[in-house]
């Protein structure tokens, strides 16, 4: 009997061996094909952008660009003033345990300061996530003339234009707009602030001769809750994904759920592209443990189901 429950046992199965196998490899390898796929996409169309931006600028904005410097902190000490006029340290900005969007912009910028904070506005009103609970989001000026009476206009502007994930009118809004407008802080500071801080994150900003305005970069920076700087997302667009994994990968584990940090180990960012690349290999790693995983059940329930034949023949 024994020898007859295990020969039905071989004989079901390899056919569910084989179906399990191939089922689980190629679904790891349709998912990688879409996140290229998708990734191509983001490249070409950041590639594109990019040749446009750079073709439409002037000489002088192309020659301002920035220096990267991933993994150095914000120091201790800059003062800056909130659009309240209350004077604030940055480090107290960055106690909140939320990983934070630094933008660095001047609020009279004829052109380039408005696309980009536009371009952030729209990105994060698509986000499940919000400013002043899973990030906090600080924008603060390169211009040491300009006011907190400014920062206060262009702040109250921005928040109360975005719906913010719920109803404008509502009980729900107007909570909301209570947070967002405790987590997205407007600054204004002096100069010697303002040139320590942009020195810090490499932020390459030079006046225009004859002129009121700056030459400077499009850019966003990403800091962790210790304010230490995690990534840099250039453009005046930013891709929902790509802004969204830039804020997880800055959170180190403190947002997002299972899901959120799955993504997060199939995903780096690319540099070449400005975006979060599929990682091939990683995928196949989860790919690979599924199989096991799949193939430890469907052995165990073999197992199950001829013990039970075997005692019920007994």
């Amino acid at each position: 009997m024994r020898h007859c429950s295990m020969k039905y046992f071989l004989h079901a199965l390899p056919k569910s061996f084989i179906l399990g196998t191939f089922l689980l490899f190629g679904l790891s390898a349709q998912a990688i094909l879409l996140a290229q796929s998708s990734h191509n996409r983001i490249y070409s169309s950041s590639t594109n952008n990019n040749a446009v931006n750079s073709n439409s600028k002037p000489a002088f904005i192309q020659d301002i660009g920035i220096n990267e410097k991933l993994g150095t902190r914000i120091p201790a000490g800059l003062n800056f003033a909130n659009a309240n006029g209350d004077s604030v340290q940055l480090v107290d900005l960055l106690s909140s345990g939320k990983p934070v969007i630094l933008n660095p912009l001047y609020y009279e910028c004829p052109v380039l300061c408005g696309l980009v904070i536009d371009g952030l506005f729209d990105a994060i009103q698509n986000l499940a996530w919000q400013p002043g609970k899973e990030f906090d989001i600080i924008s603060v000026s390169i211009d040491p003339t300009e006011t907190d009476t400014l920062a206060t206009r262009v702040k109250q502007n921005y928040i109360e234009n975005g719906n913010w994930g719920a109803t404008k009118g509502s009980e729900q809004h107007a909570t909301t707009i209570v947070q967002v407008n405790e987590g997205w802080s407007f600054l204004t500071g002096k100069q010697t602030a303002i040139d320590s801080l942009i020195s810090t994150v490499g932020f390459g900003v030079v006046p225009i001769p004859g002129t009121k305005d700056f030459a400077h970069s499009a850019a966003i920076i990403l800091l962790s809750p210790d304010g230490t700087i995690t990534r840099y997302l250039y453009g005046l667009r930013f891709n929902e994904f790509d802004l969204r994994t830039a804020i997880l990968e800055a959170s180190k584990g403190t947002v997002g759920n299972t899901i959120d940090k799955l993504i997060m180990y199939c995903y780096q960012y690319d540099p070449n592209s400005n975006s979060y690349a599929p990682m091939a290999k990683r995928i196949m790693s989860l790919g690979g443990l599924a199989t096991l995983i799949f193939l430890g059940i469907l052995l165990g329930y073999y197992w199950l189901r001829e013990s039970r034949k075997n005692s019920l023949n007994y």
